[in-house]
This record gives C-alpha cells, sequence and structure tokens, in this order.
C-alpha cells in the first residue's frame, strides 16, 4: 500500500503537456499517512489491502480515476475504518496496473489536477467522494530568480544524494515551471504536512514561494550536518 521507490519522469512529464483526461464527479479515495501526490508526477503504489485491491478493480473498469488523499493525525486508532483526511488532494490516472497472482497490484498514477471533497461515500469497503477539481491559473509564470534559487537548491541535494536520480531530469530548459516545483515538492526531504501545505497553494509561483521557504528553514537547521539526510 506504500509507495515503491520513484521511477524517472517520462518526456510526457517533463514537457508538462499531459492531455486532458475526464475526471469523475465521484471518484474512490485512496487515503495514506505518509503520501502527497501532486499533478504532472507519476505514484507508483503496491496495493495489497483487500479493500484497495477491490477499489483498483472498480477504477480498472469505470472512471480510471484515484484521489489520494492525506490521513489527519491521530489516523492510527481509526485506520481500519474511515479516518478523517485533508479536503484537498489530486486525482491520479491509472496509467498502469500489474495485477499479481495472490490478488495484490502494482500500479502507477499519473497525476492529473488537484481536487476538493465536498461529500464523502462510505457505502463500499473503501471510501468515495463527490469533488471538484481545482486547477491552478496557468498564465501564472515563476519568477526567473526564484526559479534560479531552486536550481540551485536541486543541484546542492543531488550533491548530497546520490540516489535522487528522478530529479537529474529536472534540470532541463524545456521542462515546465508546473512540472519543475511540483517534482521538486515530491522528491526534496519535506514532512508530509508540509507537503500538503505546498499542493494546498492556489498557484504555482506561491506554491514556488512556500517550497523555498521551507527549504531555507530546513538549510538554517541542517548547516554543519553534512547534508540533506
Amino acid at each position: 500500500m506504500f509507495p515503491e521507490p520513484e521511477r524517472e519522469p517520462s518526456s510526457r512529464e517533463l514537457s508538462g503537456k499531459v492531455q486532458p483526461f475526464p475526471v469523475p464527479e465521484r471518484i474512490p479515495l485512496f487515503p495514506l499517512p505518509n503520501v502527497v501526490f501532486f499533478p504532472k508526477t507519476y505514484l507508483p503504489l503496491h496495493v495489497f489491502e483487500p479493500r484497495y485491491r477491490q477499489m483498483v478493480a472498480d477504477a480498472a473498469a469505470a472512471g480510471q480515476c484515484i484521489g489520494m488523499a492525506l490521513l489527519k493525525e491521530g489516523w492510527e486508532e481509526q485506520y481500519e475504518g474511515n479516518p478523517p483526511i485533508f479536503s484537498v488532494g489530486c486525482v491520479g490516472r491509472l496509467a498502469s496496473v500489474q495485477v499479481l497472482p495472490d490478488g495484490r497490484s502494482n500500479i502507477l498514477l499519473q497525476g492529473l489536477e488537484r481536487y476538493e471533497i465536498h461529500e464523502e461515500f462510505f457505502e463500499k469497503s473503501y471510501r468515495e467522494a463527490r469533488i471538484t477539481l481545482k486547477p491552478r491559473d496557468g498564465s501564472l509564470s515563476l519568477d526567473q530568480a526564484l526559479r534560479r534559487y531552486l536550481m540551485g537548491v536541486l543541484d546542492e541535494y543531488l550533491k548530497a544524494d546520490e540516489e535522487a536520480s528522478p530529479l537529474h531530469s529536472l534540470i532541463r530548459p524545456d521542462v515546465s515551471d508546473e512540472v519543475f516545483v511540483n517534482s521538486l515538492s515530491t522528491y526534496l526531504d519535506c514532512t508530509p504536512l508540509e507537503k500538503q501545505f505546498l499542493l494546498e497553494a492556489e498557484h504555482v509561483p506561491q506554491q514556488a514561494r512556500r517550497l523555498s521557504d521551507l527549504i531555507q528553514f530546513k538549510l538554517a537547521e541542517r548547516r554543519g550536518t553534512g547534508g540533506w539526510g
């Protein structure tokens, strides 16, 4: 149920030219305590709980969409039920589904758009929600000085973390602002709550500024520790 190691972003992801995909008004939800999903990124997951196996089967048969949601603090005592979740998440399209012989599955979600929950439904073994999409204003561009700063942070991060291979693909001029900022938000060392704060930003420049503030705070904390880890 928890994420497998990330793979390299595709060329379609890096260009930001992902074709619109029809998202149903009512979608299944996949709440996790440690995953925040961002548009125009990819999320591999290993699904083993019976209720989420059924969710994947149902989504594959109709709609092709799953809403990732972050569980709120205190979820442990209610995990087998339906503990509270944050109302803003990201819808993912089932890009691939590999069903294993024992019923578990490996799936790959393509991040489509942010959503906001308006009503939850509990008739099935997994929860569903009626949502509206929360697209960001694509006309707002990232300040180039801020992008250069974040590129410098990325360079520092890559030097400190040899396993951060997916981030190497971001050092290209054709990577869109949204893909660049969302990918950094995904891969850099932020807590789930911090990533939720980034996801809830109203537009990419605001998310970038929040990310910059978080990074500066973390760098100030970690000076003299020999890296990011």
